[in-house]
Parts: structure tokens; sequence; C-alpha cells
């Protein structure tokens, strides 16, 4: 009775061990910004699996470094403003970077320097019909 008990209780965990690796825990997150086309955010989870998300160029107004505090401590991180197809100069959504990995302020502070080169090259060179 009490070894039945003992191999579920294993087997539970085990199996919850899987799925937080499949889900949850994240190995490596990556931003690539293709000035023309638009911006790709990819997350590595420690089972191997990744997720990709692909943002076109059109949708984003700007990327910012935005605080939050949480409990006794500020967190800075880097965001993607998407513009609202109603109105030119608001925001429809905010999309968080770098959730997982969470970099220091002065890594986010270059990553947000090259991003916004590659966003105003967009926005100086000439628009194509």
């Amino acid at each position: 009775q009490n070894s039945m008990v003992l191999s579920a209780a294993i087997f539970i965990t085990l199996i919850g061990l899987i799925i937080y690796l499949h889900f949850v825990k994240v190995d490596q997150e990556s931003l690539l910004v293709i000035g023309s086309l638009g911006i790709q955010v990819t997350s590595s989870y420690a089972s191997g699996r990744e997720s990709t998300t692909f943002i076109e160029m059109g949708l984003v107004k700007d990327l910012v470094i935005n605080e939050a505090i949480h409990m006794q401590k500020v967190i800075y991180y880097l965001c993607i403003l998407l513009q609202d197809p109603g109105d030119p100069q608001g925001i429809s959504k905010v999309v968080p970077l770098f959730q997982s990995s969470k970099p220091r302020l002065d890594c986010l502070i270059e990553v947000y320097k090259s991003c916004q080169e590659i966003l105003e090259q967009r926005k100086t060179a000439p628009q194509s019909s």
C-alpha cells in the first residue's frame, strides 16, 4: 500500500517536472529586428522547445524601457509599443520582452540603442509604394 502511494507520488512529481521543463523553464530568449520586415522574439525552453512570435514593422510604434516596482525593488524591462490601427497617435498593446531572463539595465540599454538605430533608419528611409 505504502509503496503504491510512493510510486504514484514519484510518478506525479516526474510528470510535473517534465511539464515545467517543457512549458515554463526558459533557457534563452532572443530578439531579431529587421527594419524592413519586423521583430521576431524567440524563447527556447529547457526541453528544447522553441516559441517564436513575429510582429510586423508596420504595427510597431516604438520600443521603450519601462520600469515596474516589484516588492522593494525596481525592475526594468524592454517593451514594444504596438500602434493602434484606429488612432495613429494611440497605443493598442504593450508587448514586454525578456520576461524570463530579466537582463540588467545596462544590457537593456545596449539592446534599446541598437533597436532604436534600426527603427530610426526605417523612419528616415523613403517609403516605396
